[in-house]
């Protein structure tokens, strides 16, 4: 496998890269299905007891049915720290994984997965928590869960004026 070109933009850190997948706001995924690639972005949270990626959606479509017949994926969470005006360069930073996706049925574990978004994305978690969470929500909802495989990542984090 071919390694990172620009060695100077690696991240070697897993709890760095860890820490973009957390703090990104979505990631994307690509899936093959039977006629090519196939990409979504998605909401998500980051658990690390179980160092995997929750995500929520329908229960069915055409995300839902390509996962069915081949369960790998590989993704990327991205923090964009913008353009920088007359450098042409753009700051980031990136975490790439590799995994497989579950789809959950396990209450207990949708609850998980529902808490750990909520409490990802919302300022003032608890209200939410206990008002969206219930066994009909649970009952409900279709969790996926990627289990993580490998990652990296790479970062611009300074304008380099090459010439």
């Amino acid at each position: 496998m071919r390694g990172i070109r620009r060695k100077e933009k690696e991240i070697n850190d897993n709890r760095e890269i860890l820490r973009i997948i957390r703090e990104a706001k979505y990631v994307t995924i690509a899936m093959t299905d039977v006629d090519g690639p196939y990409l979504v972005t998605l909401t998500h949270a980051y658990h690390e007891g179980k160092n995997a990626i929750y995500f929520h959606c329908a229960h069915e479509g055409r995300k839902v049915d390509i996962l069915k017949r081949d369960n790998r994926v590989w993704g990327q969470a991205l923090i964009d720290k913008g353009y920088v005006q007359a450098s042409c360069d753009h700051l980031y930073e990136t975490a790439q994984f590799k995994g497989r996706v579950t789809f959950v049925t396990d209450p207990d574990e949708k609850r998980l997965a529902l808490e750990t978004m909520i409490r990802k994305n919302e300022a003032k978690p608890e209200p939410v928590v206990k008002d969206q969470i219930d066994d009909e929500s649970v009952g409900h909802v279709n969790i996926g869960r990627i289990d993580i495989e490998s990652m990296s990542g790479k970062r611009s984090d300074k304008v380099i004026v090459s010439l």
